[in-house]
């Protein structure tokens, strides 16, 4: 946005001072507010010798008024300048309209590949919250990305290996059904899991049992390998169903199982390079007390691997078949030590995308349950908060009324109200779960962003007028349009932010500054009744606002709603 004019500020600044235009340009940006200006030079970074305050304010006497440029002042270190308000709406009103969808992003990672593994479930286990965050964090990372012209390829590396599933295996011929395998998979292997376990309390040789059985496993047993494969076929289908109604695809279903080639050449590689260190009960490990990591065991005493070293491979086989730019693993805070360990070997092999690898953290939720369970399935959260939304929604008869769908509504209301809780906060926070804050229509939640998008698609489908890119918005004069003219002229450099950090909140909090600022205007600002030409001014820019919070709430994974 706005480069016609930092070019003009660009090419005086630089006569004035000496300074090269090109190192002038990156110099110049938005203002932390619009109480001083549009733009903002920020005097220091043009490294020229004497006080930076002093400069600012030279500069600023000899600034000259240019291309819609109204005139510059100092403030303190920084010279702001003023753009003719009518010239800056246009020219944000109308990019907003001409790019839509693609408003704000950029082509800069063209050619460049990332790789992200999010999400990864447990077969047999609760999707539990820490699995929750990862997925809509992951999703966001994968979004953004592609928003700067990345191709993203989304991993889903299950927990579909180990010792465990000797114990499902084992219990399933103790407590299984094929009805109620065949009808909920995931939750009736969880429940044999759970009954394994206290067996396993009550009699050591349980454990034993499954080690053997998972000997097996990894041995290439075939019966083994068929039962195993059941389980995973029939829970990877129970979670495609959950991830389609979440809005989520995957381009890759994979786990740790799928690695044992690229892990056996990796742990011949550690073996051929000398960094295995051999105990006397025959396992082997790494030492990483060199770089604080302490010792990390990639095979136990019994030969069966570990999650250390199936990751390994997993890492060597993803830049093998993608030869990505960048591999992302989000993951809970958690499991920080497990990546140092991944990447400081993957390092000391000399790989070639050592310095490619980034772990994304994230901290705990508390107290996530249903109303009046423990065991926190996925479904159960999502049905809950469906429900809720639903009773909410039929409190208003005549606007119900109206909803083609109100499942799907009060669905995506439910999803909205998880997602902006989870997101509102900086992500390696821990948080609270809290239903009543959550479902709120009033606060700062998912329901009133979706609430404040239906208003302003209400309002066009109301309009006696069209949108009109063209409409004269010289007659938007109230502070109240030009507070919502520069909000979404800022949501480029917003988008550019959460592409450098990563961090979901930079939307989350750019969403409520739009939308209150979309609230407060509809109190004065009627489209409905009004002449024409004031009538088509308004709907533009209320429509260029309705376009941004759809691409926001998109970026986060959120489909936005018409209807509520």
């Amino acid at each position: 946005m706005f480069e016609d004019f930092k070019a003009e500020i660009a090419r005086q600044i630089s006569e004035l001072s000496g300074v090269a235009v090109d190192a002038v340009e990156p110099a110049i940006g938005l203002p932390n507010d619009t109480v001083h200006g549009d733009l903002a030079l920020t005097v220091p970074r043009l490294r020229m010798r004497g006080n930076p305050v002093q400069i600012a304010k030279t500069l600023a006497e000899q600034f000259k008024p240019a291309c819609s440029i109204t005139g510059a002042v100092a403030t303190g270190p920084y010279v702001n300048f003023r753009i003719d308000r009518p010239t800056i709406t246009g020219s944000v009103l109308r990019a907003v309209q001409a790019a839509g969808a693609k408003f704000g992003t950029t082509t800069e990672g063209a050619g460049k590949r990332l790789v992200v593994d999010f999400s990864s479930p447990n077969i047999a286990k609760p999707f539990h919250a820490g699995h929750l965050r990862s997925t809509i964090i992951g999703n966001f990372i994968c979004n953004v990305h592609r928003a700067h012209g990345w191709d993203a390829v989304g991993i889903n590396y299950l927990g579909d290996w180990g010792k465990q599933y000797g114990l499902l295996a084992l219990g399933f011929e103790r407590y299984g059904s094929e009805e109620a395998l065949t009808e909920n998979p995931i939750a009736h292997l969880f429940e044999i899991y759970v009954r394994m376990n206290a067996a396993a309390k009550e009699d050591e040789t349980v454990n034993d049992d499954a080690r053997a059985y998972f000997r097996r496993m990894e041995d290439g047993d075939g019966p083994a390998l068929a039962l195993w494969q059941r389980f995973r076929d029939l829970s990877i289908e129970k979670y495609k169903s959950i991830y389609a109604r979440l809005g989520i695809n995957f381009e890759v279903y994979s786990g740790e199982s799928q690695v044992t080639e690229p892990m056996l050449r990796a742990l011949q590689m550690l073996e051929d390079s000398g960094l295995v260190v051999v105990e006397q009960d025959g396992s082997r490990l790494v030492d990483l007390e060199a770089h604080r990591l302490g010792r990390a065991l990639i095979r136990k005493r019994d030969g069966t691997t570990l999650y250390l070293t199936r990751d390994i491979g997993a890492a060597m086989d993803r830049y093998e078949k993608y030869s990505f730019d960048k591999s992302v693993y989000v993951v809970a805070s958690a499991q920080d030590h497990h990546f140092k360990q991944l990447f400081k070997i993957v390092e000391a092999l000399g790989l070639p995308f050592a310095d490619r690898l980034l772990n994304i953290s994230f901290g705990v939720v508390r107290g996530m349950s249903t109303r009046t369970g423990e065991v926190v399935f996925l479904e159960d959260i999502l049905n809950e908060a469906k429900a809720k939304m639903h009773s909410v929604m039929r409190d208003n008869e005549a606007k119900y009324a109206n909803v083609v769908d109100p499942e799907r509504t009060a669905d995506l209301l439910g999803m909205s109200a998880i997602y902006i809780q989870d997101m509102s906060a900086r992500r390696i926070k821990d948080y609270d779960f809290d239903w009543d804050r959550m479902l709120n229509n009033q606060g700062d939640t998912g329901p009133y962003l979706q609430f404040t998008h239906t208003r302003l698609c209400s309002i066009e489908r109301m309009a006696h007028v069209p949108v009109n890119p063209d409409a004269d918005v010289s007659l938007l004069t109230e502070d109240s349009a030009y507070e919502i003219v520069t909000l979404i002229s800022r949501y480029p450099d917003v988008l550019a932010s959460a592409f450098k950090t990563l961090e979901p909140c930079n939307i989350v909090q750019y969403l409520f500054k739009l939308a209150h600022a979309v609230s407060f205007a509809l109190e004065g600002l009627k489209v409905r009744g009004q002449p024409d030409d004031l009538a088509q001014a308004r709907l533009l820019l209320f429509s260029s606002a309705r376009v941004v919070l759809a691409n926001a709430l998109s970026l986060l994974g959120l489909e936005p709603i018409e209807r509520m």
